[in-house]
């Protein structure tokens, strides 16, 4: 009998392409899971199309909030119904491998891991793939504030081993913010090195939405993380020189392991 695993998919105006995300799951050869869609009070029909796909398949739950209250709460309330032994994170435009559960959930049982993640895919809104995202075998906590390396739409984490973990609500790095929770209490999440996941990219990143983005870092490092000036001075360093040779020096970034 093969352990249950819950997918819990935040919706948003998502009518684009949530069904794809749905059908990447419908494809997956581990069969063992359910999927709760929480929609976050869309204004289109993103919540018609995910009943649609539940009235076909009992292995998918959908409801919406009674007020829009962003991705980690929507979230967090699919995880306080989730029945799953392990909890894993899909968003209504990415997608999986069909093999990604089946990899992942064999790897977490033989290793006797509590969280992992994978490689992923970049894909642009047409699904053409741009970019490969690498992963280190393993991750600490220390290691994680440098820079996120684990992609949401690839994590899962075990409750057997960690209970039911959610997402703060009072910060817009709340997955960041999860894992680096999960790993104040063990040791590393691992890695499978093989792409399982696709992220979808629809456009460029502003300089504006990376300005925003740095500025929730820095309020993750000083806010959720209580670190000193010192500490946050030094793990956002890290942050803002992987993310500018990430961005601008790609082939130098690969050669020194930040992209791999």
């Amino acid at each position: 009998m093969t352990d249950l695993v819950t997918i819990v998919t935040p919706i948003y105006n998502s009518s684009q392409f949530l069904g794809k995300s749905i059908q990447s799951v419908l494809s997956q050869t581990y069969e063992n899971w359910e999927m709760i869609i929480v929609d976050d009070c869309s204004q289109d029909n993103s919540l018609a199309i995910a009943e649609n796909y539940a009235a076909v398949d009992q292995r998918i739950r959908a409801f919406k909030l009674p007020k829009n209250s962003g991705a980690a709460a929507a979230r967090n309330a699919a995880i306080k119904v989730a029945r799953g032994r392990f909890i894993a994170f899909l968003d209504s435009d990415d997608l999986w491998a069909p093999k990604k559960l089946e990899k992942q959930i064999n790897f977490m049982l033989k290793h006797s891991v509590a969280l992992s993640f994978s490689a992923y895919e970049k894909i642009n809104e047409h699904g053409a793939i741009f970019e490969l995202m690498g992963v280190p075998e393993k991750v600490s906590y220390k290691e994680l504030l440098k820079t996120c390396v684990i992609g949401c739409l690839t994590a899962v984490y075990d409750t057997n081993a960690l209970g039911k973990i959610y997402m703060p609500t009072n910060t817009k790095r709340e997955d960041f913010a999860t894992w680096l929770g999960i790993l104040k209490k063990v040791d590393f999440a691992f890695s499978l090195a093989e792409p399982l996941a696709q992220y979808r990219v629809y456009c460029n990143q502003s300089s504006g939405k990376k300005v925003s983005m740095a500025k929730e870092n820095w309020r993750l490092y000083r806010e959720q993380e209580q670190l000193d000036l010192f500490q946050a001075s030094y793990y956002f360093s890290h942050y803002a020189v992987r993310g500018v040779l990430r961005t601008m020096f790609p082939r130098l970034a690969r050669a020194l392991g930040i992209l791999r």
